[in-house]
């Protein structure tokens, strides 16, 4: 008796078919059954998923945008990538102010890309709260990544269910991913790209569509480049054979260097990649990031500015950042659950560095991850239930709901409250209305502000010139020629938290914080905005 067999794989048949010498890209690189989970590959954010996953996402989207203008108390930094966003909108350049590379532009370009949805609504507040409106599609993206990344980690649903919940619904995520930071788009791409690397489909543009938005992550926020090894190890995994490797990483490579090539490119056909006197330039920026900027101390060292920092974090929700700390290591163990828990640990050692600079909104970055692989190891408990008892895996889920409930959810519920009733930007809205409609000669004023202000000033009639951000009074040359009378040739200063926080380094700031006085006044003592105006007969 004789039998057939299907004929082994060539390596010929492990590469995209070509017709007339073109690699045909939209074949699979490896055949679709290799080692890949079956309940992937039958859906994925298609059918009943899709509208699971859609639904928790506008659940999660519905507790994030009640209030959002409200809650948290907007900052300096909001207020900087709005005015630049205008900038592009506006046809004015990448910045309000001479741009110096301080950060890649792509996400306040994106920023303005979206600024028309704000508009769609009847926002009211100062031009930033009502600009975070415009970070929704952004934090919905970022969400329903996560639940994507989940399920090609090959979680079973509930998992990736659980993940999404989890990033989505902590305090933390629910009081940073309001604020515009460029963060949310900088993770927001890295998901994509960590998603398309891990597709079931592994087609050549997978792998090239993955570098390029590798390369979009790091343009709207350079620290994301550090995930980069989490990309590179789900690339190695998921071209799991040798002899297609080449093809995906070279697929990748181009995609990356394609894409990231135009920032250093744009710069050197300004004359602005090399330092040099009289001009910006990338490279002095990178040097001034990297070694000249003050440091916030060690997160373990009491009283330090990252040590307080981490404790407002721990402050907001410590289930999602002790969880995920607790998850990450045993992931790394887990072939299938290491790409995000490299990223996670990498994102950690960065943190915990010790004389490094810690911004407020680095955590945005860590979150999803945190969430990632601590649903992953969520589904690897489920899955240690031995076949012949998966009657106990109900049983277990109803268990771990419960607990959930219980601990869990009475914390979530306090924190998210603030979120949902606080009125913390009361004081800008006042403010806000106040310069708009009580000053008499605002169309002849110089006002100093702060960053969150300065597009209400100028929407306001205020000289754009004669607006100036209260940084830039003191460092910027260009601003210091304007004046030849120096502080005295200012008007108006609006005297926030932000910037009163470091008077001693900004001389010309403490000069008018000194000789003025005050015309109003609003807002809690801890958060007081105050108008004040300048007494230019006085000697400094």
């Amino acid at each position: 008796m004789t039998t057939t067999s299907e004929p082994p794989q060539t390596t010929t048949a492990l590469i995209p078919k070509a017709r007339s010498g073109v690699i045909d890209v939209t074949r699979p690189l490896v055949p679709a059954h290799d080692h890949q989970p079956s309940r992937v590959r039958r859906r994925e954010l298609t059918g009943g998923e899709g509208l699971l996953a859609g639904g928790l996402t506008a659940l999660v989207l519905a507790v994030l945008t009640v209030n959002i203008t409200g809650f948290p108390m907007a900052s300096d930094d909001e207020g900087t990538y709005l005015a630049q966003a205008w900038a592009v909108a506006t046809g004015k350049g990448l910045a309000h102010y001479t741009y110096w590379y301080d950060h890649p532009p792509l996400a306040w370009i994106q920023l303005a890309a979206l600024s028309w949805i704000p508009g769609l609504f009847q926002v009211d507040g100062p031009a930033v709260m009502a600009a975070r409106v415009a970070m929704i599609p952004v934090v919905a993206a970022c969400l329903l990544l996560v639940y994507l990344v989940c399920r090609r980690l090959g979680m079973a649903v509930w998992a990736a269910a659980a993940g999404l919940l989890i990033f989505g619904l902590s305090p933390l995520t629910i009081t940073m991913y309001r604020e515009i930071y460029l963060d949310t788009f900088a993770v927001t791409w890295m998901l994509g790209a960590l998603a398309l690397v891990l597709s079931p489909r592994r087609n050549l543009w997978h792998y090239t569509a993955a570098g390029a938005a590798t390369a979009l992550a790091v343009l709207s926020k350079e620290t994301m480049l550090v995930t980069l090894p989490a990309v590179c190890v789900a690339l190695w995994q998921n071209a799991a054979r040798s002899s297609t490797r080449p093809w995906a990483v070279g697929g990748y490579l181009s995609g990356l260097v394609l894409v990231g090539m135009f920032y250093p490119l744009y710069a050197l056909l300004r004359g602005e990649l090399f330092p040099g006197p009289g001009h910006v330039s990338l490279i002095g920026a990178w040097q001034f990031q990297l070694a000249n900027r003050s440091g916030t101390g060690s997160i373990f060292e009491a009283g330090a500015g990252s040590h307080e920092l981490v404790k407002s974090w721990l402050f907001y929700d410590p289930v999602i950042l002790l969880a995920g700390l607790a998850a990450t290591v045993p992931a790394l163990v887990v072939r299938r659950l290491r790409p995000a828990a490299v990223a996670a640990v990498i994102l950690v050692l960065v943190a915990i560095r010790p004389g490094g600079y810690l911004p407020a909104m680095y955590v945005v970055q860590i979150l999803p991850f945190f969430a990632i692989v601590i649903a992953g190891m969520l589904d690897v408990t489920g899955r240690a239930v031995p076949a012949h008892r998966r009657w106990w895996r109900p049983a277990l889920a109803t268990v771990a709901v419960l607990l959930a409930a219980t601990l869990i959810g009475p914390r979530w519920w306090a924190g998210n409250q603030r979120a949902l009733t606080a009125a913390d930007n009361a004081g800008y809205t006042a403010a806000a209305d106040y310069l708009r409609t009580s000053v008499p000669d605002r169309a002849g004023a110089t006002v100093v502000v702060d960053d969150v202000l300065w597009l209400d000033c100028v929407n306001a009639g205020y000289p754009e010139e004669q607006v100036i951000w209260f940084y830039k009074l003191d460092l910027d040359p260009a601003v210091a020629a304007r004046m030849p009378n120096g502080w005295r040739d200012v008007d108006y200063l609006v005297s926030t938290p932000a910037l009163r926080q470091d008077p001693g380094s900004l001389p010309l700031v403490n000069t008018l914080l000194t000789n003025s006085t005050v015309e109003a006044a609003f807002g809690p003592a801890d958060g007081r905005i105050e108008i004040r105006r300048i007494n230019k007969e006085i000697r400094s």
